[in-house]
């Protein structure tokens, strides 16, 4: 890969030998070990290793199957169309990356065979077939410990036994496979599914090596299990907390039970995670840029030549310790080494990390390209850093600033200091032991005080944030995910608690009644699991603590670790999979022991198997039938045919500003495998406050020409300019051309200069006012403004920053726009969050899915952009891509209908509008009934946006139409407001607004539309309900 001479090394060295060298290489070490394993499984009469061999794969094909009929077919929303993306072409993710995971995808994706849009389908199904294969080795692991629990030792066990054993592997096996939270991850191009494959099978081979009675094939399967662990680094660091488990099972096995010995495991267990981060994940390429940094800057040899010299001694240090130990016959040294060799090896996947960035590909997130870089990376250093143990709270005084550690820059010949990191010094008297409430962020602040009481200016108790804790990090975001899996789930709305079987009489409204999401258990997994638990516990009380552990490390203290503010984007349920993992191995340990206790009342044996087996059965199956349509994403387009779509809106080579995630991932995807619109630069807005984005963002990129950027890197470099604080200057306070603006800050001129408190000199921004001189006649060349509206170019484009400070990201805005002159097109996304145009507005034309920024200014002034009513309406109407959104069996959650199916009708409406205002009736109805064509209320329910749709469909004619669609929404919103309003309303805020907001709309409507009476029912209504709030 390091030898590709194609641009961003996307040749067939890089795409296809490469990785495939990569992976045999990977492999080379399974053959070394399971050639010492192969053989090693005694002959025996007994029924049960066969039945259990050929059972287990059954499960393995049943399971498969059904997540491969449930496969999404393109790319979903969040990290997956990046993945996708990246894993194509071997391109760099965010941090801290997941190298094999992209060899892996990259090697799947050479199954389409060059079919583009089969791509997508094939990476999909690694997480199938490793979600698959995490259940084949959950019903191993579960048969294992059954066995214990049912057959004494050098007994071979009854059929009867054997029945019992192999159904109380099923039934743990499907409960996890059809679970919640599993099986989302198993249909989408993420990690998680092959996070939990690596966990599955090193607890798994765990058991093998605990039941073996070779010394020589123990430690083969110890080697094992530290190559899978390294090798899982690649993936997620999840694994890792498999290991206090595994640790305990290695003790009950090689040691006599005492207490002081099992507190000396659980603190070695807890060392051995933090040796693997710190000592080995980020330690050795940590040691490795000492010597870099040392010999290069210090000796002034070339650079990577302390790389070099860093792995000669490494590697000599191995050999020798290898060689000493096994001259000397020290078994244990020498299987500790070898160990650690395995887990080395498995790491270096990540060595394809800095190797494909040194080529700059389109994606290069964080450009990890040399040891320095890829330490920073690998350590997720551009991410906040959350207080864990000991920390400041949100009210603790920030007293200075003092430089940190030094920032590295590669020159020509050596490392030079570019910068420091800025490391806060915070008041003594503030820092608090577990803090949790630590965020300052005013939205932070007042979800805080719906799950404990707090004064915002006064530092909370060590109470109160323990209070904070337990209530929402361990209850809301761990214990009520856990629920979800065994209990049932109320809805897909965020927040959204447990069904109880108590609920089901409750009075719903029409969203969570007819949520998909909706899956209710009846608790009968929950019951099946605490029977297995308390009855392992009863008769293998060993097992159950290994399995506890499991329990909690992948659960509860992956809460604890997380430290997790009150708002987050999305639920996150999908990381805590390997707790509901170990409790899955109850639920299948649950059918012996119902079993158990029914044969004590029934006292014949095969009555009791077959009643606790279909009991189990009967669990499974109303697992499997509630979870089926909000897991089965099979038809789904929607994430690729949004990217589509807001390509399309653009004009040939724009320039695209966009929001992260959601907005750009799936843009990524369309260009990046499909080759959809490769001229377009998409610009992710908040990238832009990073140096490495924007340098990127100054190379071109298949047919798109580098944009136009002015500053050089030392104007942006690091934390320089970061940040620019508003220092008005009399002398401009009327408007400053931003031109002259740009010139200043490339200069750093003293004009722009103050002083901090530590002395250190940084440049400020003198107006709020700034302006843009026009040059008609590059606006002409350009053709970029139609003929009707060339009348109305203005002289310069003016506007004004509401903040108080300029992030680095309007810095560079500002430069493409005095840079660019008009030559390329520049949207923003009609997602994008509005702070980061809204003062552009009145040079905006709306062209479908994205704002074109034109140097015209509409007479008329209004709230929303200027329509170009031709190109939109050829957008929406012929040219977007509307997928099997009118298919009532395609489940749509929230994320897709609060925000991207109501900006979609939000254009339908301004289109139909605009229409309307022109006084074409025909037109703006025959829009509207295309947007209820194909955004229909079946599929995708109406929501406040259908409002004003429905009211202009009266205008336009339509009066039946328009009053049955009002009628429903207004029953819908008195629904929610009534069910919302009767709970714990704190946290459904924003459904309760949503749906006041809907009711005074239809106020409004109604009163347009002179229904006085009706308005005045709705006003009652609407007052009714918001004076209970």
């Amino acid at each position: 890969m390091g030898l590709d001479d194609q641009p961003y090394g996307f040749g067939i060295v890089g795409l296809t030998i490469g990785p495939g060298l990569v992976i045999l290489g990977l492999l080379i070490p399974f053959r070394a070990i399971f050639a010492g394993l192969a053989g090693n499984n005694p002959q025996t009469a007994d029924l049960l290793p066969r039945v259990n061999r050929w059972a287990g794969w059954f499960i393995f094909a049943l399971t498969l199957a059904v997540y491969l009929l449930t496969l999404e077919p393109t790319a979903s929303f969040w990290d997956c169309g990046e993945f996708i993306a990246a894993a194509y072409k071997l391109q760099v993710p965010h941090a801290p990356g997941a190298p094999l995971y992209l060899l892996l995808g990259r090697l799947f994706s050479l199954l389409a065979f060059g079919e583009v849009t089969r791509v997508a389908f094939y990476i999909n199904s690694i997480s199938a077939l490793a979600s698959a294969f995490t259940v084949l080795f959950l019903f191993w692991t579960i048969t294992i410990l059954a066995k214990r629990l049912l057959v004494k030792p050098a007994t071979a066990p009854t059929k009867l036994q054997v029945f019992l054993i192999i159904s109380s592997g099923a039934v743990g096996a499907f409960s996890f496979a059809f679970s919640d939270s599993f099986w989302f991850s198993a249909v989408e191009a993420e990690v998680y599914a092959l996070s939990s494959f690596f966990t599955a099978f090193v607890v798994w081979a765990m058991l093998q090596w605990q039941g073996s009675n070779n010394q020589m094939v123990g430690y083969r399967w110890l080697l094992l299990i530290a190559y899978m662990m390294g090798l899982s680094i690649g993936v997620h660091l999840l694994n890792l907390l498999a290991i206090p488990a595994m640790a305990f099972i290695y003790y009950y096995h090689q040691y006599t039970f005492t207490w002081r010995g099992a507190l000396l495991t659980f603190l070695l267990s807890l060392a051995l995670i933090g040796i693997m981060m710190s000592g080995i994940i980020t330690g050795l390429p940590s040691v490795a840029g000492a010597f870099e940094l040392f010999f290069v800057n210090a000796v002034g040899l070339p650079f990577r030549s302390g790389l070099l010299l860093f792995g000669i001694i490494f590697m000599g240090l191995l050999i020798f310790g290898l060689r000493k130990s096994h001259q000397n016959q020290k078994t244990g040294v020498q299987l500790f080494l070898l160990s650690f060799v395995f887990i080395v090896v498995g790491y270096s996947s990540y060595l394809i990390i800095p190797i494909r960035s040194n080529y700059n590909p389109l994606l290069d997130e964080n450009n990890p390209e040399d040891v320095l870089s890829f330490i920073s990376y690998l350590k997720r250093e551009q991410y906040e850093q959350r207080p864990l143990l000991y920390g400041p709270q949100y009210a603790t005084g920030l007293i200075d600033q003092k430089p940190g550690k030094p920032e590295y820059t590669k020159g020509k010949e050596t490392y030079e200091i570019a910068d420091y990191k800025i490391e806060p010094v915070y008041d003594p008297k503030g820092l608090q032991l577990l803090p949790r409430l630590y965020s300052s962020d005013p939205n932070h602040l007042t979800e805080y005080q719906k799950w404990v009481s707090i004064d915002p200016s006064k530092l909370p108790t060590f109470g109160q944030n323990l209070l904070y804790m337990l209530r929402y990090q361990l209850g809301h975001m761990y214990g009520r995910y856990f629920l979800w899996n065994f209990v049932g789930r109320d809805s897909d709305v965020q927040h959204a608690g447990v069904n109880w079987p108590r609920n089901n009489n409750q009075a719903l409204p029409y969203n969570v009644a007819t949520n998909k999401a909706r899956n209710a258990y009846f608790a009968l997994p929950l019951l099946l699991g605490l029977m297995g638990l308390f009855y392992q516990y009863r008769r293998q009380q060993k097992d159950a603590i290994v399995i506890g552990l499991l329990f909690v490390f992948t659960g509860v203290a992956i809460a604890f670790y997380l430290n997790q503010p009150p708002i987050e984007p999305r639920e996150r349920d999908y990381a805590f999979v390997g707790s509901f993992y170990a409790f899955a191995i109850w639920i299948g340990l649950g059918i012996p022991a119902l079993a158990l206790g029914l044969q004590k009342i029934l006292k014949k044996w095969w009555f009791p198997v077959i009643t606790a087996t279909s009991f189990g059965l009967l669990v499974i199956a109303i697992m499997l039938q509630q979870n089926w349509d909000d897991h089965d994403r099979s038809e789904r387009y929607f994430a690729t045919d949004m990217a589509h779509n807001m390509l399309a809106s653009c004009a040939p080579n724009a320039i695209l500003f966009t929001n992260g995630d959601n907005d750009t991932f799936p843009l990524w995807y369309a260009q990046e495998v499909e080759g959809f619109r490769r001229d377009v630069r998409v610009i992710v807005s908040t990238f832009l406050n990073t140096d490495w984005y924007i340098n990127q963002m100054k190379r071109p990129a298949y047919e798109s020409a580098p944009l136009p950027i002015s500053l050089s890197p030392e104007h942006y470099q690091f934390s320089t300019n970061s940040y620019l604080p508003y220092v008005a200057q009399p002398q401009v306070a009327t408007g400053m051309d931003v031109t002259q603006f740009i010139s200043l800050v490339k200069q750093n001129h003293p004009v722009l200069q103050v002083q901090a408190q530590d002395g250190r000199m940084f440049l400020s921004f003198p107006t709020k006012k700034f302006f843009l001189p026009v040059d008609k006649a590059a606006v002409l060349r350009s053709q970029s403004v139609p003929a009707d509206r060339q009348n109305q170019i203005v002289d310069q484009l003016t506007w004004e920053i509401p903040q108080k400070g300029m992030e680095r990201k309007q810095l560079i805005l500002f430069d493409i726009l005095a840079t660019n002159n008009w030559q390329r097109p520049v949207y923003f996304s009609s997602t994008l969050n509005q702070n980061d145009f809204m003062y552009f507005k009145p040079y905006l034309q709306n062209e479908g899915m994205a704002y074109r920024l034109l140097p015209v200014k509409e007479l008329k002034t209004g709230p929303e952009p200027y329509v170009a009513k031709e190109i939109m309406y050829q957008n929406l109407m012929q040219q977007f891509r509307w997928r099997n959104l009118q298919n009532p069996a395609i489940y749509y959650d929230e994320t897709y209908l609060n925000t991207l199916v109501t900006n979609y009708r939000q254009q339908f409406y301004v289109l139909a509008e605009s229409f309307y205002q022109a006084g074409n009736t025909q037109k703006a109805r025959e829009i509207i009934n295309y947007c209820l064509k194909v955004l229909p209320d079946k599929s995708l329910p109406y929501d406040y946006q259908t409002v004003p749709l429905a009211e202009l469909l009266a205008k336009t004619g339509d009066q039946q139409q328009s009053e049955a669609i009002r009628n429903k929404i207004t029953a819908r919103a008195n629904q929610a407001l009534q069910y919302y309003l009767a709970g714990n309303n704190a946290l459904f805020t924003r459904e309760i607004q949503l749906n006041l907001l809907t009711l005074q709309q239809l106020t409004l409507t109604a009163q347009n539309l002179n229904q006085t009476q009706k308005a005045a029912e709705l006003e009652n209504l609407f007052l009714n309900f918001y004076n209970r709030l």
